[in-house]
């Protein structure tokens, strides 16, 4: 299910959004300024943000600008929301989100914005090189680079490991990989622990075995912070 992060603080129009989207795979959550936003981003990892811009206390725009400057949650997909709709706001708001959509709007059109963000945002999609210690995976390239070694790893291998480090620290079940990262659902969900197997195999002698983590008869995640010993 994918997770959105609603910041906006008028509740008509939250109870509104959360209403049009209550048939579609979202699972909502609500903040009511930037503040519990922040909050809520420290607790989840949603997979996209609906933020207005006039927010009481932090503007929506100053939000988003601190969340591009954050290593964590620069790469956060933001669809703004605003009755902001002259030229000047739609380019300052385009330079810190991923789209901009002007109040009242259609709820269809969002729906049809918010899956083309997600799409282009996708793992596969991900150009930018990505790096947690001595891990370093490069998508453009198609490498892993392991303490500045390259590492041999399979197809698959490459794209289960793009998808954990683009979703760090969230938790995902067999069956959301296989949506994920084989997008077929047809594959036995024992394919994922086999290819899991393989990954660990390849990061191991590293040590970078310990961020792929079996989640107890949930899945898997991949964890940033080395577990204590």
């Amino acid at each position: 299910m994918t997770k959105v992060l609603l910041v906006e603080d008028e509740a008509p129009v939250r109870e509104m959004l959360k209403y049009a989207l209550a048939d579609e795979d979202y699972e909502i959550l609500e903040a009511r300024d930037a503040g519990e936003g922040f909050l809520i981003l420290e607790r989840h990892r949603p997979d996209l943000i609906l933020l207005d811009w006039m927010l009481p206390g932090m503007s929506g725009l100053e939000f988003a600008r601190r969340l591009k400057k954050d290593a964590v949650n620069r790469n956060m997909a933001i669809i703004m929301l605003t009755a902001r709709a002259e030229e000047a706001d739609k380019i300052k708001g385009l330079k810190e989100a991923d789209d901009y959509i002007t109040k009242p709007f259609s709820t269809n059109e969002l729906k049809a914005r918010m899956e083309t963000v997600l799409r282009r945002l996708a793992p596969g999609n991900r150009k930018e090189v990505i790096q947690y210690d001595g891990l370093c995976l490069d998508p453009v390239a198609h490498q892993v680079m392991l303490n500045g070694e390259p590492a041999e790893i399979g197809p698959t291998e490459f794209r289960l490991l793009h998808f954990f480090m683009t979703h760090p620290d969230r938790v995902y079940t067999r069956e959301q990989l296989l949506n994920h990262v084989w997008q077929n659902s047809h594959v036995e969900e024992r394919t994922v622990d086999v290819h899991i197997r393989r990954l660990r195999k390849v990061l191991t002698p590293y040590g970078y075995d310990r961020h792929i983590q079996t989640v107890r008869t949930v899945g898997y995640r991949f964890w940033r912070t080395q577990p204590a010993k």
